[in-house]
């Protein structure tokens, strides 16, 4: 079984902005007590296309594993690494990131994909779509709980984006005080 969930918030902020603090979200030292699951983050590849007005990266992440504390000790496995993909399209204004996890893929399969885009309404504001599915792949004893162990990552995941935005408009307001444009290609 799969379970899903969407998500949409506005930042009352410019797409500028919005991508400049998105960057980071996640390495910000004052951050660490807000996203305490995120252990570390490392570029892998950056390239970027002038001609089509594109950046894009690779990042890995590692993280607390999801789940409840009892399955993380079946596992045997406190930490978990993922994998984010983000094209950065200058000329379309758009940003989309893909996050999938590369480690406890036996037992468990995340993918998270955001997109922020110019609010269709107001282009002084950034709407941000995000879609994440959560997979347990059962397995023999604990079949019958996978259902549950799924609820609980979404629930950890759902948490953890609100945390996430939190960060991401503090970060907003301190480059608006900066009267940083943010990152342009």
């Amino acid at each position: 079984m799969v379970k899903a969930y969407t998500q949409e918030h506005v930042y009352k902020h410019p797409w500028e902005r919005v991508t400049s603090a998105a960057w980071r979200k996640f390495t910000d030292p004052e951050n660490k007590r807000i996203l305490p699951h995120i252990l570390e983050v490392d570029t892998l590849n950056r390239k970027l296309d002038s001609e089509a007005g594109k950046f894009y990266t690779t990042r890995a992440i590692t993280v607390h594993a999801p789940g409840p504390w009892f399955i993380r000790k079946i596992l045997g496995q406190d930490i978990c690494h993922c994998v984010e993909s983000t094209v950065v399209d200058a000329k379309l204004k758009t940003m989309q990131l893909t996050t999938t996890n590369v480690s406890l893929k036996k037992f468990l399969e995340v993918e998270e994909k955001t997109v922020y885009e110019p609010h269709p309404d107001n282009p002084l504001w950034t709407l941000a779509k995000q879609r994440t599915s959560i997979k347990i792949k059962p397995f023999s004893a604990l079949a019958s709980m996978a259902e549950k162990v799924e609820q609980k990552c979404a629930d950890k995941f759902l948490q953890n984006s609100v945390k996430g935005r939190e960060v991401m408009e503090r970060i907003c307001k301190y480059l608006e005080s900066e009267k940083s444009p943010g990152i342009s290609l």
